[in-house]
């Protein structure tokens, strides 16, 4: 028994299975999290390695080149970034998609750990960092106070930290900005040299006064008792009695030399927010945990704390990536609801039965709620990825269900009982739904196979849409014959109701002149098909030719989200106290000038070593880096590209600043701040490279439509060099690296213990006093200790010398790199592109530099090859769908001719609506192949059903016409204006679909104007010669067979 008999044979088990599935679905639904993006394991590995006090040039020679020549054996690796700062090396390696991250991060250690031995002395281990999409924090907070500032730190610390760190899912909460208290000892040189004792000494005393220690345990009659010794400070005012030395019998006491400073760092990271001193809060979450309810149960617990926490501290929200996950799914759930009425409605045009409507609107809730079983199952989240698979499969679910439905009906109408109806009406059309469905799987399936970005991105879809379609080839096969059996009744036993009156009086009567006049043109078409397929041909060259010289390409499309990010730098070497008041100055302009701003934050100052987050950003004493939170999109008239470009032009007019980028959509690791373009200038010779650079920046500033253009290479920087004489060291019984560390130490500080108190932890670092390290005299009168104990001063074996030198020198692919890059704004890849590459023809490159053009650039291209190869892969599998099928290479091969079509109509519309083809545009194209041949499988199958019934090719493509002209255009219409609400894309976030939207609507609805026309014609010339040759081959036969009677009747007579 076949599935669509026992399913109208068992009406309630049908039912029953269905409502399991949606209750089952609906259960699951309700327990998926819900995030932007799928799960996407990001391909970068990051290698830190500290090396405090070198320059950037050490780093790089003997830090950064090694750790590059032993990594760039790593299997799977597209290319080594890395970036050599001032006391730091930092390698960004990156992998190809897809790539098993845990296996790499494996080989990855093992090679570090090989290679750690032989790095320079004072180099600290190496640390490793996985990158993944969990990186980017899920809410920023920042919290501003007046009189609380200088506790600020231990209060967010203990009070705010630590109870968001319990909600579940909260990865990390770092803060930042806060200034940390710190116990300074503060020493006076001509003290030390009086009493003949060194800065180590008195640091030396210090942590040996400052121990707690366990002596052991020990027994009192019955009982056991522990022995502790505690030295510990107990207050930091201790530490001035402390006798750090003695003098002719008496004892040198630590406030004799130096005074304690129980205060806060200096030279850190400052935050302000709305121009108060803040302190920022970074909430990371855990992998697979749901943004959304993170960030509600961030905000509701803040609600809470704040009740405890001292009146003058502020908490508020700098940050917030949920609020753009919810728009956007929101948008997109709307633009689900919306796609569902449309359907609804084209169904009941055609049909105009409610009955009939219903049994086909069933389809889309049961197939799409049935989906989130495998989200469920498989521990993926609601995101804009899954729900878009949702959006798209809207108008094709309907498709099988409205083929079924339609030939039922006509059963009916001929007199059959619903129940025969229902299963013969099925039985006709399960070949060529089946088909339908197998040729969007052979779309959709490769998808997940697809690699590089473009395969992370559509993973989700491919597995998606793969079973949606399946679930709803299930439905028309099953539930659809058995609701029809049930609910549709014959004209002649149905009531007339209103509607129907209205209906057959308005509606009927259209339709039926539609379908006449579309049987007399299918019999022109078919009479005059040589005609046809000619004119048919020079519509297609033609579309081919305007698509040619209309298109543009871009990457991703940009789209808003509310935040704009912003890096401004003043002249290298700028004092921090400058720097700040420069901050404010820009903060106060943004108030002013700007309406749509709702939060200013900044930052100012070099990060702390601990602080891995701020670190990893750009930062120093003359960089300001900004967070600006701008109102909801629909409250405002400008999009955070218009502000973003007016604060150029604002940043320009600031003779003081130096250069500055502001990034719409919160900096780079979003992926909805637009595309960039980058040309990357390699080359060893920093001064010819820096030339080159130079000269190219102004170029392409000159370029319309690209802004912010930014040279990646720092500024040179004044320094003073220590130039020790070596002869002169070791004569005196000096070495270079206590020498070193003897002049660090008394500038920098030397920190040997620190000072306990409620659980924390604070340093205490030994320095001269300020007054003391304030010129060039105060270094040259620097006392050092040889191991005699005689002192001598730095002058006595070296000299200070002015110098210059960079602060980061950057490299890719173990080469030195200085890049220039822009942003792109209201024009689309493409076009820049072009402009780009011919602004480099005219540079002149010196020998031994090379120039590259790179961005956005890189992935477009790298994503087009990939989508490019799946497109010919999708194409070849339908064809082979098709030919089983049809049991013939000619029909496949008519129906695959309409794909050409939609590809032309898809990029015409694209250029009509000036939408660039991005990677989600040609998504579109990928899913056209599979969508635009349903009609011809459709009306080609209808077409054989009538040859086989005896009529002749004419005829048969005519009536086949005729008949299927209904469910084809409601199958496009519904898959069209399905469409529509993802092409229009009013709400936020709904950017990202626009293309795709689009570039399906143009392709459905002109390869579908084209399949009814083309189809009937081809078939008839093919159909027709396949009827002259059959006639060949049969005379040819009749004329073997009388050729053969002849002879033998010549043969009989012979022989008589």
């Amino acid at each position: 028994m076949k599935i669509y008999e026992t399913a109208v044979k068992n009406p309630v088990g049908t039912s029953l299975i269905f409502i399991g599935v949606v209750i089952i679905g609906f259960m699951f639904y309700r327990q998926l999290p819900i995030d932007l993006y799928p799960e996407i394991d990001m391909n970068i590995i990051s290698v830190m390695t500290s090396y405090p006090g070198a320059g950037s040039d050490d780093v790089e020679a003997n830090v950064t080149r090694p750790l590059e020549d032993v990594l760039n054996s790593t299997e799977s690796i597209k290319e080594i970034t890395s970036q050599s700062r001032d006391g730091m090396s930092m390698l960004m390696l990156e992998f190809d998609f897809g790539t098993n991250m845990d296996n790499v991060m494996n080989d990855v250690r093992d090679k570090v750990d090989m290679i750690s031995g032989f790095l320079p002395e004072g180099a600290e281990d190496p640390m490793i960092l996985k990158f993944s999409s969990d990186m980017i924090p899920v809410i920023i907070l920042s919290a501003t106070a007046r009189e609380s500032a200088g506790a600020l730190y231990k209060i967010l610390d203990e009070q705010v930290a630590n109870p968001l760190n319990r909600i579940p899912g909260v990865g990390t909460v770092a803060v930042s900005g806060a200034p940390e208290r710190e116990i300074q000892v503060n020493i006076m040189p001509e003290k030390l040299e009086a009493y003949n004792i060194s800065l180590e000494q008195i640091a030396q005393v210090i942590s040996a006064e400052n121990v707690n220690v366990p002596a052991g345990n020990f027994d009192i009659g019955s009982q056991t008792y522990m022995l502790r010794l505690e030295g510990e400070f107990s207050e930091s005012r201790e530490l001035n009695n402390i006798i750090v030395g003695s003098n002719q019998g008496r004892p040198i006491y630590l406030r004799d030399l130096a005074v304690v400073k129980d205060t806060l760092q200096d030279r850190i990271m400052e935050n302000y927010t709305n121009g108060e001193r803040s302190a920022s809060l970074v909430v990371q979450k855990q992998s697979g945990s749901n943004t959304v309810a993170i960030a509600n149960a961030v905000k509701k617990e803040i609600v809470e704390l704040k009740k405890n926490l001292p009146p003058d501290i502020e908490i508020v929200t700098v940050m917030d990536t949920s609020e753009y996950v919810k728009v956007s799914i929101n948008s997109l759930l709307e633009t689900i609801l919306l796609a569902l009425v449309i359907v609804g409605l084209v169904v009941l045009f055609f049909l105009g039965r409610w009955r009939a409507t219903v049994i086909i609107m069933v389809t889309i809730p049961i197939s799409l709620i049935g989906s989130f079983i495998y989200l469920y199952l498989t521990g993926n989240s609601i995101n804009i990825i899954s729900l878009s698979a949702l959006s798209i499969t809207i108008g094709m679910v309907v498709d099988d269900a409205i083929v079924v439905l339609e030939n039922i009906t006509t059963h009916i109408e001929r007199g059959s009982r619903p129940k025969q109806a229902a299963v013969y009406g099925t039985e006709e059309v399960s070949l060529s739904i089946i088909a339908s469905t197998l040729t969007i799987v052979a779309v959709f399936l490769p998808m997940t196979m697809v690699g590089g970005f473009a395969g992370v991105m559509f993973k989700q879809l491919g597995w998606m849409v793969t079973i949606i379609i399946s679930l709803s080839l299930i439905i028309a096969m099953t539930l659809t014959p058995m609701m029809s059996a049930k609910m549709m009744r014959a004209d002649k036993d149905k009531k007339m109701s209103m509607f129907d009156r209205w209906y057959n009086k308005n509606v009927l009567p259209l339709l039926d002149k539609l379908d006449k006049g579309y049987s007399r043109l299918v019999k022109k078409v078919a009479t005059n098909r040589r005609t046809t397929v000619t004119t048919v041909l020079a519509i297609f060259i033609l579309g081919v030719v305007i698509s040619a010289l209309t298109l543009k390409t871009e990457f991703m499309p940009a789209s808003d989200n509310n935040d704009i990010a912003m890096t401004v730098e003043m002249p290298t070497g700028t004092r921090m106290e400058l720097t700040r008041e420069t901050g404010h100055k820009i903060a106060q302009m943004m108030e002013k000038q700007h309406p749509e701003v709702e939060i200013v934050s900044f930052a100012v100052g070099q990060a702390s070593d601990d602080n891995a987050w701020a670190a990893m950003q750009d930062n120093g004493s003359n960089i300001l880096s900004y967070n600006i939170r701008l109102t909801e999109a629909k409250n405002r008239k400008k999009s955070i590209y218009d502000v973003s470009d007016e604060l150029r032009t604002e940043l320009a007019a600031m003779p003081e600043v130096h250069r500055f980028r502001v990034m719409p959509g919160g900096g780079d690791m979003g992926m909805t701040g637009g595309s960039n373009v980058a040309v990357e200038i390699y080359g060893y010779d920093l001064t010819e490279t820096d030339k080159l650079a130079a000269d190219l920046k102004p170029k392409l500033e000159a370029i319309a439509g690209l802004r912010d253009i930014t040279i990646s290479r720092k500024d040179y920087r004044m320094e003073y060099n220590i130039v020790f004489d070596r002869e002169k060291l070791s004569l005196n019984g000096l070495n270079m690296a206590t020498t070193a560390n003897a002049v660090r130490n008394r500038i920098n500080g030397l920190i040997m213990s620190r000072y306990r108190e409620d659980g924390e932890e604070y340093n205490i670092r030994v320095r001269y006093d300020e007054q003391y390290r304030q010129s060039i005299e105060d270094i040259e009168n620097i006392m050092i200790y040889n191991p005699m104990g005689v002192g001598i001063r730095v002058r006595d074996v070296g000299r200070v010398e002015e110098n210059s030198s960079l602060p980061q020198i950057d490299r890719k692919d173990r080469q030195r790199i200085v890049t220039v890059q822009g942003t792109i704004y209201k024009r689309a890849l493409s076009e820049i592109v072009k402009d780009v590459n011919a602004t480099l023809a005219s540079l002149d490159v010196p020998p031994g530099v090379q120039v590259e053009i790179s961005g956005s650039l890189e992935e477009q291209q790298e994503s087009f090859s990939q989508l490019g190869l799946l497109l010919m892969i999708v194409s070849l599998l339908v064809y082979i769908v098709l030919a089983s099928q049809f049991e013939s290479l000619t029909y496949p091969f008519i129906i695959i001719l309409t794909v050409p079509f939609a590809f032309i109509g898809s990029l015409l519309l694209l250029s009509i609506t000036g939408e660039p083809l991005g990677i989600m545009g040609f998504v579109g194209l990928i899913m056209l192949v599979g969508m635009v041949v349903k009609n011809g499988i459709v009306l080609i199958d209808y077409i054989n059903l009538n040859r086989e019934r005896g009529m002749s090719i004419i005829t048969a493509v005519v009536h086949g016409g005729r008949s299927r002209l209904r469910p084809v255009l409601m199958t496009t219409l519904t898959t069209i204006l399905g469409m529509v609400p993802l092409a229009i894309g009013t709400g936020q976030g709904s950017e990202m679909w626009k293309s795709l939207g689009i570039s399906i609507i143009g392709g459905m609805t002109f390869s579908t104007i084209i399949t009814l026309i083309l189809v009937p014609a081809l078939y008839s010339i093919f159909g027709g010669n396949g009827v002259k040759r059959r006639r060949r081959k049969h005379r040819e036969e009749i004329h073997n067979q009388i050729g053969q009677g002849e002879t033998t009747t010549y043969l009989k007579g012979a022989k008589a």
